[in-house]
């Protein structure tokens, strides 16, 4: 439903007062901060529709009112005033380094927390699933090291136990072998012409690439240094600490991260910020939660999704912006390397 002129100015008004001090928000106050001529009965009749409609809640607590996840909604969506942000500010406290990219990631992320106060999250590049070459180590007997090196130069090892021992003779020409039939290829692939192929090789030798194979293509799928997140602390002193059940849920959040992923992913397919706001967003499992994020690239493509994590009751209008700056400086950086 379309709200007229007043109830958008009271509603801002309300949100903007219980932003700034966490408290609810009476018609008398609004009366004085909204800068409308109207009396306090009609205040309250106003309110009492914006009540209705789902854009405000009463706390059993108090006569003011508070902002509900619709409200927070029609605020970000349609009457709020972003504040401009000083870019090369923001670039003095990044330090990039192209060179680097995961530590410029790392960096990404403490900036986020430390300009937002609550806490940063970037999801790393997606790793290249293809690989150039391999190499195997032997270790000791039935111990060997398994390095894949992608075409961006990024180096994976995995150990390998086998069942046979292995000469060194022996590694070397099985990884010949990959890498001049296979280098370039993804794991999966080379998984699917090897069960034709390994009939023609000896079987200890198929065996070990088989190994290899399996063991490649999990490097190339781990995820657990897909997300680096900074400033989880920052938290405890938010309005997410009201509750022990808050606290458990949002450090399980962090520690699996499952659901963290699925979100930026998602925002990594939009354009620009993306505001994901708890109790209307399926993706954030807290009512009193936000995400605010956006897509980064790499030479032109997007290759990952940075955000800021804090409660509902975020300065929307300082976040938006140090999250579209550290988009676009951190994309920059990438684009260098």
């Amino acid at each position: 439903m379309q709200l007229d002129n007043r109830a958008q100015t009271l509603l801002k008004a309300l949100v903007e007062r219980y932003i700034a001090d966490g408290l609810p928000v009476g018609s008398r106050a609004l009366s004085k901060i909204s800068g409308l001529d109207l009396s306090p009965a009609t205040i309250r009749n106003i309110m009492a529709d914006l009540e209705e409609l789902g854009y405000v809640a009463s706390p059993h607590t108090s006569a003011g009112r508070i902002p509900t996840p619709r409200g927070y909604r029609i605020f970000v969506d349609t009457l709020l005033t972003v504040r401009q942000l000083d870019e090369q500010l923001v670039e003095s406290r990044l330090s990039l380094q192209p060179q680097q990219p995961q530590k410029t990631i790392a960096n990404a992320a403490q900036m986020l927390s430390s300009l937002s106060q609550f806490a940063g999250v970037v999801m790393s590049p997606r790793r290249e699933s293809v690989f150039q070459q391999i190499e195997f180590l032997r270790l000791s007997e039935k111990r060997i090291l398994l390095v894949i090196v992608s075409p961006g130069g990024d180096v994976q090892n995995r150990l390998l136990l086998t069942d046979a021992d292995y000469t060194p003779a022996q590694l070397v020409q099985s990884a010949n072998y990959i890498n001049q039939n296979y280098g370039g290829l993804s794991f999966d692939a080379v998984r699917a012409r090897l069960q034709n192929e390994l009939r023609q090789l000896r079987d200890d030798m198929g065996h070990l690439m088989q190994k290899a194979v399996e063991a490649g293509s999990e490097a190339m799928t781990d995820h657990s240094d897909d997300m680096v997140i900074s400033g989880e602390r920052n938290l405890l002193v938010s309005d997410l600490s009201s509750n022990m059940g808050s606290l458990r849920q949002m450090f399980d959040m962090f520690e699996q991260k499952t659901g963290l992923m699925q979100l930026l992913d998602v925002s990594s397919k939009a354009t620009g910020v993306q505001i994901f706001i708890g109790g209307e967003s399926s993706l954030v499992p807290m009512d009193e939660m936000s995400v605010v994020t956006a897509p980064y690239e790499m030479n032109g493509r997007i290759v990952g999704t940075l955000g800021v994590i804090g409660p509902t009751r975020m300065a929307y209008e300082r976040v938006i912006p140090i999250v579209d700056i550290t988009a676009k400086l951190l994309s920059n950086a990438l684009s260098q390397h």
